[in-house]
């Protein structure tokens, strides 16, 4: 059996990977873009539910491991941004930017997904809370 340390980070890693995936793969035409937004979402949210009612992790944790996963898809997609920019034989001076995107791209989509799962999960564990004393 996994211990719990080990069932979140493997979900992390699982979901991180799907947003890179989603990220890097439905670049190229609008309505796959939408649909790229549209899987994402539905990715937080499923993390969000297996974090708070499968884990039942407090909000604070929960968001924290939902915020880790939407980094490192950022990480993700930062790392396909550089190396098709290397395969492409580009001599952009843009280049040290996108290197620069390593690290901030994972902070620029983290820390948003932080506060937004933290309130999430603050009213999701209201409602449980509410229904359960009814």
């Amino acid at each position: 059996m996994l211990s719990f340390r080990q069932q979140w980070t493997r979900v992390v890693v699982l979901i991180g990977s799907l947003y890179a995936l989603v990220g890097i793969g439905f670049t190229h035409v609008k309505a796959w873009r939408l649909a790229a937004w549209v899987v994402s979402a539905l990715a937080f949210s499923a993390h969000m539910a297996y974090e708070r009612f499968r884990l039942q992790n407090s909000p604070r944790p929960a968001a924290l491991h939902v915020a880790t996963a939407v980094a490192l898809g950022a990480f993700g997609l930062a790392v396909g941004a550089n190396i098709n920019s290397l395969s492409a034989g580009s001599t952009n001076p843009h280049r040290p930017l996108l290197l620069l995107s390593l690290g901030i791209w994972p902070v620029m989509t983290g820390l948003p997904a932080f506060l937004v799962a933290l309130g999430i999960g603050s009213v999701v564990g209201r409602g449980v809370r509410s229904a359960r004393e009814t």
